[in-house]
């Protein structure tokens, strides 16, 4: 771990003399690109500056054990400085943990209603509206890129951006299916009724190669529609994109230029073309995805919200909070941090066991 700590440091000193550099300076790309790198490596960097303090302090510690008139003192300094190095070790343990070379990226989501009829679609209204707090807390803005609203509320399917700084960390673990329990209010029994809703999450991937040729597009041109009857345009402006080899669909109204939709449509097709290659591939190695939190599918039930008890259990984690109210509302932190801190631990257990 200490060589791994010395190259990062070695490497974090290295960019802080090129930063200050006139030809870097002048040049913007390459000062961002070599900014984002160092500020990557900062908190690691700080921890093992102060590990190394403490290593220090406790050599010093123990010499002055031994002297009879600083020995009690010496001995409570040992105690906290123990407690101190070890605290440092765990969290160094998991700043080394590889990072997700997709954790800083924004997002795409699809929310869809599933089983249930109008009160999935209604589900899939409050998921949405739940995700659009969540991000606002975070400072983080939302661009609706396509929406079919259901008959009674909600949506039967709904697509949007999510923008912002480390989206991809935090929401990456919401992919799966998310279950409702509650009255509907469609139901005039007063009966309660289960419901599910889809979620997809992706990385938005401006940057890969991911080669999309002309031929293999259909590309439908339509009237778009909003919500209300607010934004509808009178051309149309709406696309609709088949990439026909995968049999992937992407539509994109929100823009009042078919131009503009279908390079947002070609952007979003991308990053879709690159999830279901990162799907193949995990499938084929195999063990990746079974050490991940869920395996990310539409199909796997990975949450339930019970109304009647104010109940939301995360199935993967067997985390159940008694908050229902307040995660509606956006406040998803403790469900993401127990998510995150899950993630972490089985990725230093897997580290263990390679060894």
């Amino acid at each position: 771990m200490i060589e791994r700590l010395e190259t990062i440091l070695n490497r974090y000193n290295e960019l802080s003399a090129e930063l200050t550099k006139m030809e870097v300076i002048n040049d913007v790309k390459l000062m961002t690109s070599l900014s984002k790198e160092a500020s990557s490596l900062e908190t690691v960097v700080n921890l093992y500056k102060r590990y190394k303090e403490v290593l220090k302090n406790l050599e010093e510690a123990k010499e002055l054990v031994n002297d009879p008139e600083m020995a009690e003192l010496a001995k409570e300094d040992l105690t906290n400085l123990e407690t101190e190095k070890e605290d440092l070790e765990k969290k160094l343990e998991v700043e080394l943990i590889p990072k997700d070379p997709n954790d800083d990226k924004n997002i795409i989501v699809e929310i869809r209603g599933a089983a249930g009829g109008d009160e999935a679609n209604i589900f899939a209204g409050d998921l949405f509206e739940m995700y659009s707090r969540y991000a606002d807390s975070k400072g983080w803005r939302i661009e609706i890129t396509n929406a079919e609203e259901g008959t009674a509320g909600g949506y039967s399917q709904i697509e949007f951006m999510v923008k912002g700084e480390n989206v991809y960390s935090k929401l990456k673990y919401e992919s799966g299916a998310h279950r409702v329990q509650r009255v509907p209010v469609t139901e005039s029994q007063g009966r309660v009724h289960t419901s599910t809703a889809t979620v997809l999450v992706m990385p938005e991937m401006t940057d890969v190669d991911v080669e999309i040729k002309e031929e293999d597009l259909r590309v439908d041109v339509y009237r778009s529609s909003g919500a209300g009857g607010q934004g509808v345009n009178t051309t149309d402006s709406a696309v609709r994109i088949t990439h026909i080899p995968t049999g992937i669909v992407v539509t994109c109204q929100n823009e009042r230029s078919q131009l503009k939709n279908k390079e947002k449509a070609l952007e979003i097709l991308k990053s879709r073309i690159y999830d279901e290659e990162v799907r193949k591939q995990e499938e084929a190695v195999g063990s990746e995805r079974r050490s991940k939190i869920g395996t990310g599918d539409r199909s796997e039930k990975i949450r339930t919200y019970n109304y009647p008890q104010n109940r939301v259990t995360d199935h993967r984690i067997n985390l159940t909070l008694m908050q229902l109210d307040r995660i509606m509302q956006g406040d998803l932190d403790k469900l993401i941090e127990a998510l995150i801190n899950e993630d972490q631990r089985r990725k230093l257990e897997g580290e263990n066991n390679n060894i």
